[in-house]
């Protein structure tokens, strides 16, 4: 198995494991001493009927007890009704401290299995087993965790850094074209803002990737985990440089929320990857040919780069709610040029306006 280690304040926190199946699932756990623990897999009822049997039986191999417990796929599930329904069941039975929680899913189910851990009887173990694109390269690694709360994207959460990250790269054969695509708007994100060259990679190597070459995948993957990774161990509480993984997200989430979540997360990421593009080149940081050259980086990966009309002003309105917001501003991330991403607290109700009416069609 290929390992990468993640640090936590100076010291060794949790291994990422990279593999081609869940066969040594087992091995990877070893460390936190399962046999005596009893663990809780929740998951979705889209992933459910692909995963769950094989990592309960893996588990089953060595754990003292496993049960499971499964909520609607979505994001209408990510909220604190289903967050008291997982509390519910370790209740019931009988969960304790050393105990763990697994999270088999993506982004929704890691955030909302991280929560329920750092939450439940002040903090239990729980590893991430992520099975979408998204969520093995972004949301699976960092501690981030929470829910939304009346349609405010992860308004509530927590810091609570997994114990491990499990990584199978077969499942991404059975994600749909969209699911994937979300993914890759998480993908061009880390090398927008941190790596001119992957960025020319990913364009390079475009129809691989898309193919689902697994070579090019692992490679793909392996070089956003370095990204992210670094990131976050310089800042893992997003007091400063992590705020730069949130590109493309003020406008994006907003989008998101507007949309009434019918637009994948990545998907909405994409648009505002081009909003910000757009602000950073009306404000002469980068040229008209970079804007264009990333309006088709992101098209070329089938990601959208405009969205239907929204009303501007309540768009605009939602940002002002967002979590990201610091003392009245907004924490709002522009690059000065592929690769070089800075986070600028000065951009304007009207250079948000104008960049809305840019990715609107």
């Amino acid at each position: 198995m290929e390992k990468i280690i993640v640090n936590y304040e100076g010291r060794p926190c949790y291994p990422i494991y990279i593999e081609d199946s869940y066969s040594n699932l087992n091995e990877a756990l070893s460390e936190l001493n399962i046999k005596s623990r009893k663990v809780c897999i929740v998951t979705d009822s889209t992933v459910e009927s692909l995963y769950l049997d094989t990592v309960i039986n893996e588990i089953a191999k060595e754990a003292k007890k496993v049960i499971s417990y499964t909520f609607p796929a979505g994001e209408k599930s990510k909220n604190l009704d289903v967050i008291a329904k997982i509390y519910e069941v370790l209740i019931e039975e009988k969960f304790d401290r050393k105990d763990l929680l697994i999270a088999l899913g993506g982004g929704v189910v890691g955030d909302m299995t991280g929560f329920a851990a750092a939450t439940y009887l002040r903090g239990i173990s729980f590893v991430q087993l992520p099975t979408t694109l998204l969520s093995m390269v972004d949301s699976s690694i960092g501690g981030k965790t929470g829910v939304d709360f009346k349609a405010y994207k992860n308004m509530v959460g927590a810091f609570h850094q997994p114990s491990a990250v499990y990584i199978n790269l077969a499942v991404l054969e059975t994600l749909t074209d969209s699911q994937f695509r979300s993914g890759m708007g998480e993908v061009i994100k880390h090398a927008m803002i941190k790596d001119q060259e992957y960025y020319f990679w990913l364009k390079n190597n475009r129809n691989s990737i898309m193919d689902l070459q697994m070579n090019y995948l692992k490679d793909m993957i392996d070089k956003s985990l370095h990204i992210k990774k670094d990131v976050v161990e310089r800042d893992p509480k997003e007091k400063g440089e992590r705020a730069l993984l949130n590109f493309g997200h003020t406008l994006g989430h907003a989008i998101e929320k507007h949309m009434n979540f019918t637009m994948l997360h990545g998907d909405c990421v994409s648009v505002g990857i081009c909003a910000a593009t757009y602000i950073s080149y009306k404000r002469g940081y980068i040229s008209k040919e970079i804007l264009e050259d990333v309006k088709a980086c992101l098209a070329s990966f089938t990601l959208p780069i405009q969205v239907p009309q929204l009303e501007v002003n309540e768009v605009i309105l939602t940002t002002q709610s967002d979590k990201k917001m610091e003392a009245g501003q907004i924490k709002f991330v522009l690059l000065n040029q592929i690769g070089n991403a800075y986070i600028d607290m000065s951009v304007t109700n009207e250079e948000l306006k104008e960049a809305l009416k840019f990715v609107m069609q």
